[in-house]
């Protein structure tokens, strides 16, 4: 299995992707583009990180299928694709734009169990919210779902999500949405209310808005949900996951180092009885700008929470994909660092 994840530019330039492929005839490739590449300790812009795993006994097999207008038709196909009875992990990555991340992993859910974990990650365009790509037999491509899954009893897999968000203001109700798009919190234009909080910074929209992540309260847990692109017309925004009517929601501002040590966490609760493992980081874009000068530090800290000899790799996103605890089904998140361990027995 090879992943890859790299700069939007890669597809205008695909050269170095092709080489990859000729290199790796026989393996499964999957990735896409990032806000900035994980490689270790470090974070890079328009560079491709790679990490190349060989398996002994489990079986390694790909799936990709085209998004089209209801997410959870493509999350459905993916599954289909994979389905069996010793598929134990999804790694699932999808263009960030054109997808509902929640119908998405609804779809994949509708057909495998939640005994099957699904982790992954949206791609990314950096703070553009121009375009994306994900790898599609070898060569980058926009509106397509990829996702690898493995199989049998050797291979093990775990995950840890953590944030650092602090709430703030008044909690609200979701008063009219449908689906990933919010037009109104209590009665009022969501759009309107989420320009009082940025003030001079609406003027960078959609981007700015992650400075101000909605915290949605869930049955299973509270999970964060950040803004795609905004409709001055209806006044109405896109988030990367489902805004349910009724639903309870509150602003959330910047903990620096709750940022930083919500990655540390994750990496602790990302456990791996054994060595070597591969670590999947995938933190959120929105981290990436609060954090700025300081975003090394939570990839740092990610990365000293595995063993050493271990590695690490992975990508900032539009959206992260992990269950909230042991035994849930794969929820897509946003602001969160997660990771993801891989090791075989």
């Amino acid at each position: 299995m090879v992943l890859v994840f790299g700069g939007v530019g890669y597809q205008d330039a695909p050269t170095p992707l092709g080489e990859l492929t000729r290199a790796y005839p026989r393996a499964k490739i999957a990735g896409c583009s990032s806000a900035g590449e994980i490689h270790g300790s470090r974070v890079s812009d328009d560079t491709l990180s790679v990490v190349v795993v060989r398996f002994e006994r489990t079986r390694v097999r790909l799936a990709d299928t085209k998004l089209g207008g209801d997410s959870t038709d493509a999350g459905a196909a993916i599954a289909r694709q994979l389905a069996a009875p010793d598929l134990r992990a999804v790694l699932v990555f999808s263009d960030g734009l054109a997808v509902n991340g929640t119908a998405l992993l609804r779809g994949i859910h509708s057909v495998v169990g939640r005994d099957v974990v699904v982790t992954g990650g949206l791609a990314g365009d950096g703070t553009r919210f121009q375009r994306t790509w994900v790898l599609h037999g070898g060569g980058p491509i926009g509106g397509h779902v990829v996702a690898v899954g493995l199989y049998g009893d050797s291979v093990g897999v775990s995950h840890g999500s953590r944030g650092g968000w602090d709430v703030f203001g008044p909690e609200r109700i979701v008063t009219r949405a449908s689906e990933n798009v919010l037009y109104e919190l209590d009665g009022e234009p969501a759009l309107a209310l989420y320009k009082q909080y940025l003030g001079d910074r609406a003027a960078g929209l959609p981007s700015t808005a992650l400075l101000f992540p909605l915290a949605l309260r869930t049955t299973a847990g509270v999970v964060v949900r950040t803004i795609l692109g905004v409709d001055e017309a209806t006044q109405s925004m896109t988030f990367a996951g489902d805004v349910p009517k009724d639903s309870v929601v509150q602003l959330m501002r910047a903990n620096f180092d709750r940022l930083i040590d919500g990655a540390t966490d994750a990496g602790r609760d990302a456990i791996a009885p054994h060595s070597p493992s591969v670590a999947l980081a995938v933190s959120c874009v929105g981290r990436r700008i609060v954090l700025g000068e300081r975003t090394e530090e939570e990839v740092e800290g990610a990365f000293e929470s595995v063993p050493a000899g271990d590695v690490l790799v992975g990508f900032y996103s539009y959206g992260e994909i992990s269950p909230l605890a042991v035994g849930e089904c794969g929820v897509l998140h946003n602001q969160t660092m997660t990771l993801t361990r891989l090791w075989e027995t």
